[in-house]
C-alpha cells in the first residue's frame, strides 16, 4: 500500500511498523483536507466517517454496535494526521525497495499489478507501510514462508490491516489470513474495500455481518471496521488518523490506541 492511495485489491495485508524519532513538530493543514471541511455536513460525514453516516440507515432501536468511539478523532486530529501524509521537501514518501523474504527485508521503479514481494515504502521520518503479497489464487508460490515469517518474527511490527472486499465480504481465504493473525497473537484491524461498488444496502448487510464476526469470532482483530474507497476517498482521512495514532506519531484528544 503506498502511502497515498490505498490498494483495493480482496485479501492483501499491509503492515506498519514503529515510528522513526517521534520529536514535536508543527501541523499545517493540508489544502485538500481544506476543501474537505468545506463540504455540507453529510457530505463531510459520507467522505470523513463512512461507518457513521451509513449507521443512519439502520432501524431505530435495532442499532448494533459499530464501536464508532473506539477510535472517534476530531475533525482536528484528522486534519493533522493528514499532514504526516502529505508528499514535500522535508516530508518524503517514497518506495524502498522490495523483499522475498525477511532476511532481504530494509532496516527501516515500484513493481505494479499484483504484489508478488513485501514491498516496503517510507512515510517521512515517521514509520514505514509493507504492501504485502495476496494470499488468493494469484499469491506467489512461497507466499506461506514469506509472509508467515515477516509476521511472526518482525519485531517492530505495530499493526497488520486486512483488506476485505466489501461486495463480497468474508471469504475462504480470508479466513486463512484471519486465523493466521489470530494465532499469532498479532494486533490486526479490518478494513473492508471498494465501498463505491456496493450498493448501501447491501455494504450495509455486509457490515453488519462482518460486524457480528469481528466481535464473536475474533480476539485480536480492532472491533471497529474502516470502510474506504480508493475512487471516492470515503474513509481514507481517517484512516491515516488511525495509522498516525498507532505509530505513535499523533495523540487524539483524550484518546490513544495501545
Amino acid at each position: 500500500m503506498a502511502a497515498r492511495r490505498l490498494r483495493s485489491g480482496l485479501g492483501q495485508l499491509f503492515a506498519t511498523r514503529t515510528a522513526l524519532g517521534r520529536g514535536r513538530r508543527a501541523y499545517s493543514m493540508s489544502q485538500a483536507f481544506a476543501e474537505v471541511l468545506r463540504l455540507p455536513s453529510k457530505q463531510l460525514t459520507k467522505l470523513v466517517f463512512p461507518l457513521q453516516e451509513l449507521e443512519r440507515h439502520l432501524v431505530p432501536g435495532s442499532r448494533p454496535d459499530f464501536h464508532l468511539k473506539t477510535f472517534d478523532p476530531s475533525l482536528e486530529d484528522i486534519a493533522k494526521s493528514d499532514s504526516v501524509f502529505t508528499a514535500t521537501v522535508r516530508n518524503r514518501i517514497e518506495y524502498l525497495s522490495s523483499a522475498v523474504s525477511l532476511d532481504h527485508a530494509p532496516d527501516l521503479l515500484c513493481p505494479e499489478g499484483h504484489t508478488k514481494k513485501m514491498n516496503f515504502f517510507k512515510v517521512g521520518k515517521y514509520f514505514t507501510l509493507v504492501d504485502m503479497p495476496g494470499y488468493g489464487y494469484r499469491a506467489p508460490e512461497d507466499f506461506v514462508k514469506m509472509v508467515e515469517t515477516y509476521l511472526k518474527e518482525r519485531k517492530n511490527l505495530m499493526r497488520t490491516f486486512l483488506l476485505v472486499d466489501s461486495v463480497v465480504g468474508i471469504q475462504k481465504m480470508d479466513n486463512i489470513a484471519i486465523e493466521m493473525c489470530e494465532e499469532f497473537a498479532l494486533p490486526y484491524v479490518m478494513i473492508l474495500t471498494k465501498i463505491d461498488k456496493a450498493s448501501k444496502g447491501h455494504l450495509l448487510k455486509q457490515v453488519l455481518e462482518i460486524q457480528k464476526f469481528v466481535d464473536t469470532k475474533t480476539q485480536g482483530c480492532f472491533p471497529q471496521l474502516f470502510l474506504v474507497s480508493a475512487v471516492t476517498y470515503s474513509g481514507i482521512h481517517l484512516l491515516r488518523c488511525f495509522i498516525a495514532n498507532i505509530t505513535g506519531n499523533l495523540k487524539t484528544n483524550g484518546f490513544q490506541v495501545s
